[in-house]
Order: structure tokens, then C-alpha cells, then sequence
């Protein structure tokens, strides 16, 4: 009997690029469109996420997380849970790979996916909002596809910010609304549920990605900035009507559902139609990009 792999969160991480994988992404979303079943349960703050995904000709992947918000105070990671990647053809465990490992580069891959498209290929200035790990594995995925960009990196709390700019070398952002005016792109990873970047800071030509919204009462961005742009997400499925950043606008009528132009299943839309128009792109996560992911970790470990 074949062993089957574990791939620890070293071992694959040195496998890994960061524009690989979002081709790999581009790739799995020409195949048939993913069979989705997504649970979450909820105890005050803290979710239990499951996610199941099954894509033919890929696999399945079963993805499950706890999302607990204290934990950092107890000095332990606010997210766990594991990854098991099944056979297409058979159905048997075809690998187990590491929770944090798949989360990281799914996250950050997907949603550099989006700006590799959507940003403008000459942005130098990028603003992450968030100091936390997901904040620190954007840095390391836009660095990769632009690789001239200066970072800044702002965080609710100012030490947090600064830990991450001592670590990664970028500068520390003490305002807000001036650092959103300055940036080309923004890329945010918060735990907000009230907005934090408002549609009137917003410029022209500039990309803004948001990740941190995953609970039906989670905001980053006001009403005025998803009015002000072209509205791009990763999954229709895994967005309208679960997600707050769309689903509370879109509740309330302030946008349409044609306001969402398209999703990764119409990766050809995923165009800017003018270095002056602002594209905004939801990153809501899903377990078929886990597979995709997960698929593309087994593919990398195999080819070593």
C-alpha cells in the first residue's frame, strides 16, 4: 500500500511560487465548475467553517477551520483546522496537507490572482491594512508579481504595525484615509465588521482587494467605494448571500446584482478597461480554491 503524503507546512512551502500557483488557479477554474457545500456554525465571536469542494477531473478537497478571535490573547493562532485532499477517480485520501499551509497561499494566491488582472502593472505603492499572518502573506504575494512596489503597512493597533514593518523592512502608516489616498493598490485582511476604508479616499486608476470579510455582519469598505467601482469577486457562490461586504448593499438596494461584473468562471472579464477607473475585487475564499490549491501542493510535492 502507497503511503500517503503528509506535507507539513516547510516541506511545501519551499515547493511553492507565488505567480505558479495563481496560473494553477486560472487552470482549475477552466474545468467544470466546482460542486460547493459550505456549513458554518457560530458561538458568539467564534465560527466553525467547513468547506467541501469537488471538481471533476481534480478531486475533492474537505477543508475545516476554527475561527476563534480571543485566541491571540492566550498567545495561540486564531485559526486551525486541517485540509484532507480524496482521489477523483476513487474516492480514497490522496494526501493530508497542512492546514496553514493551504490557507496561506489559497488566501493570499487568490486574491493576487485578481490584481495580477484588475491592478494597473505599473503600481509601486501598495498599503496593507491588517498586521496580522494573512498581512504578512500578501506582502510576500504581491511582491512577487510586483516586484518594484514599495510597501506600507497600517494596523488598528500601532505596535502590531510596527513589529511587521521592522520584520518585513516597510514603512508604518499612522493615517488611515492618507495612506488609502496614496496607495495604487490596497489590500486588506481585518476582523472588521464596520468599515474601515471609505469610498471617498478612494483614487483613480487604483486596485482595492478585500479579504477580511467573512461573516455575514463583516465590512471593510462603505457603501460609497463599492458605488464608486467596478465589482469583481472570486465566487458568486461564496459571496452573495453570505458575506456582508456584498450581501448587506446588495440587501438594501444601495447596489445591484449586476454590479457584481463577473467571477473567476468568466476569468475573461477580469480586465481594466482604463488606467482611471478603480476595480474592486471581494476575495471570499471558497473550498474549490482550496482544492485548486491543495491539488497544486501535491503536484509540487510529487515533482520534487
Amino acid at each position: 500500500m502507497t503511503d500517503i503524503p503528509n506535507i507539513s507546512f516547510d516541506e511545501g512551502e519551499a515547493l511553492l511560487d507565488w505567480v505558479a500557483l495563481t496560473d494553477a488557479l486560472a487552470a482549475g477554474h477552466d474545468l467544470p465548475k466546482a460542486e460547493i457545500g459550505d456549513t458554518f456554525l457560530y458561538r458568539g465571536k467564534d465560527t466553525l467553517l467547513s468547506r467541501a469542494a469537488w471538481i471533476d477531473g481534480l478531486g475533492i478537497a474537505v477543508k475545516s477551520a476554527t475561527i476563534f478571535p480571543g485566541n491571540p490573547e492566550r498567545e495561540m493562532p486564531m485559526v486551525n483546522g486541517g485540509v484532507s485532499l480524496f482521489d477523483d477517480e476513487t474516492g480514497t485520501l490522496a494526501a493530508i496537507v497542512d492546514f496553514h499551509l493551504v490557507t496561506k497561499w489559497k488566501t493570499a494566491g487568490d486574491s493576487l490572482l485578481a490584481a495580477r488582472r484588475l491592478a494597473r502593472p505599473d503600481s509601486e505603492n501598495i498599503l496593507i491594512v491588517g498586521a496580522g499572518t494573512q498581512g504578512r502573506a500578501l506582502h510576500a504575494a504581491y511582491s512577487a508579481a510586483f516586484p518594484q512596489a514599495r510597501f506600507t503597512v497600517w494596523n488598528r493597533t500601532a505596535k502590531n504595525a510596527e513589529a511587521m514593518a521592522a520584520e518585513l523592512k516597510i514603512d508604518v502608516a499612522t493615517d488611515l484615509e492618507q495612506a488609502v489616498r496614496a496607495a495604487d493598490i490596497v489590500t486588506s485582511a481585518t476582523m472588521s465588521t464596520d468599515p474601515l476604508i471609505m469610498g471617498d479616499w478612494l483614487q483613480p486608476g487604483q486596485h482595492i482587494d478585500l479579504i477580511g470579510a467573512y461573516r455575514p455582519d463583516m465590512r471593510e469598505v462603505d457603501d460609497a467605494a463599492l458605488l464608486r467601482a467596478r465589482v469583481f469577486v472570486d465566487s458568486f457562490d461564496t459571496t452573495v448571500g453570505h458575506i456582508g461586504e456584498v450581501n448587506i448593499p446588495l440587501e438594501a438596494d444601495t447596489i445591484s446584482r449586476d454590479h457584481l461584473i463577473a467571477d473567476y468562471y468568466d476569468l475573461t472579464a477580469f480586465t481594466r478597461q482604463s488606467e482611471e477607473e478603480i476595480t474592486l475585487f471581494k476575495n471570499g475564499g471558497g473550498a474549490h480554491l482550496d482544492l485548486m490549491t491543495a491539488r497544486h501542493i501535491l503536484e509540487s510535492w510529487r515533482a520534487r
